[in-house]
Formats: C-alpha cells, sequence, structure tokens
C-alpha cells in the first residue's frame, strides 16, 4: 500500500498577497480555476511537474480556528479501507468521503496528535 503526498493546499487571507509571495519566492505560477478565490499552483515545470498545489482563501479566520498552514492530501487505492484504518487506530474522519468531479474521492481526518490530513482516490494517480 502506497499513501504519496499528492496535492497540497495553502489556505491564506489575502489571495493576491499570497501568490506574489510565492512567486517570488519559489517561483510558482497560479491558475485560477473553479470558485472564486481558488487557484491551481504550478510548482513545477514540463521536464519536473512537481506536487500538485492549490490555493484557496481561508474558510474561517486564523483566530476563529481557521487552518493556518499546509493542508496535505495523500494519494491512496481504497479511501474506505483508510477510514477503517484510521477510526480503528485513534483517528477521527471529519469529512466523510465526498467526490470531486474529474479529481477523484476525497476524505479529510485528524490523526491522533490533531493534525489534519487528506486521502483521496485519485480518478488519474499523481504521477
Amino acid at each position: 500500500m502506497t499513501a504519496n503526498l499528492a496535492s497540497f493546499a495553502i489556505h491564506v487571507d489575502d489571495t493576491d498577497r499570497a501568490a506574489a509571495f510565492y512567486e517570488k519566492v519559489f517561483g510558482w505560477a497560479f491558475e485560477p480555476w473553479g470558485p472564486p478565490g481558488f487557484y491551481l499552483i504550478h510548482t513545477g515545470d514540463a521536464a519536473s511537474p512537481g506536487v500538485q498545489g492549490l490555493m484557496h482563501k481561508r474558510q474561517e479566520p486564523r483566530t476563529g480556528g481557521g487552518l493556518n498552514g499546509f493542508e496535505c492530501t495523500f494519494a491512496v487505492e481504497d479511501v474506505d479501507a483508510i477510514a477503517e484504518r484510521i477510526r480503528a487506530n485513534g483517528g477521527r474522519v471529519t469529512m466523510e468521503k465526498a467526490t470531486i468531479p474529474t479529481v477523484g474521492t476525497l476524505i479529510r481526518f485528524l490523526d491522533t496528535e490533531g493534525n489534519d490530513v487528506g486521502a483521496m482516490k485519485y480518478e488519474t494517480p499523481p504521477a
């Protein structure tokens, strides 16, 4: 069973400011995608595409418990089996299985230390 890092998301207060920062620091490119304030992050180039990145406006303010940091998602073969293992080993599924059209099926969970993690069965597995 593999569970490689397949995607990350950055939750931000100001998408323009954050995009400018990461463009200057890492040379990443940002592409508007989906709802307003949501972007694909291109972390690599044609020779080395990098990891899929996403950026979107934070849903809750940091002071109200909104995620402050990078949200990682691991590619898995079976989200139901992973959800069972999470529950059996002291974790808590916080978002039941949800399908994202053209992307895959996602669950979110808290590990035993309270870290928010994603596990997704991708329609097209990441390279």
